[in-house]
């Protein structure tokens, strides 16, 4: 059975909350569940999957938790590993939404690791974001501010892809 690791940057809590569901939905203990402010990237060395979370701020940055994290992961090589991002935004940000998700996808692309979670963004009202690359949308794009209804289907639907494309 490969071991999942979620690691998330939230300020208002609500990535965080939805870190935690996504635990269980996945079968995580809340002990490998991390917030990224409190860890080192080192702490991936535990881990086959890990589950990358961020909320999506100003003109579609990341979650300010992530930028050393990421600078510190960004070193390590992550071949072997599997990884996949969520995040959360508001739609009516319609040029920046989730876009975070699309700049944790590019900070990790490199680093040697599977990239796996592509979701359909069918259902979703905005203009444009970070997270659609390549043609694809490459994670989970959550709105709990405008579709909070929206989410446990997601989140189900997103978990068992995830389960699927990683054989667990």
């Amino acid at each position: 059975m490969k071991k999942i690791g979620i690691f998330f940057g939230s300020t208002t809590g609500t990535t965080q909350a939805i870190a935690h569901r996504l635990a269980k939905l996945l079968g995580v203990a809340d002990s490998d569940v991390y917030d990224v402010s409190t860890v080192a990237p080192s702490v991936f060395d535990g881990y086959d999957v890990l589950v990358l979370g961020s909320s999506t701020w100003g003109s579609g940055d990341l979650q300010e938790d992530w930028y050393d994290f990421v600078d510190g992961a960004g070193a390590i090589d992550l071949h072997g590993k599997t990884i996949a991002i969520f995040g959360c935004g508001d739609e009516t940000m319609s040029d920046t939404f989730c876009s975070a998700v699309g700049k944790l996808y590019e900070k990790f692309r490199p680093t040697g690791a599977e990239m796996i979670g592509a979701f359909d963004a069918d259902g979703y009202t905005f203009d444009n974001s970070g997270a659609f690359i390549d043609g694809a949308y490459v994670g989970l794009m959550l709105d709990e501010v405008n579709h909070p209804e929206l989410t446990d289907l997601r989140l189900r639907k997103w978990a068992s892809g995830i389960v699927s494309q990683i054989g667990a």
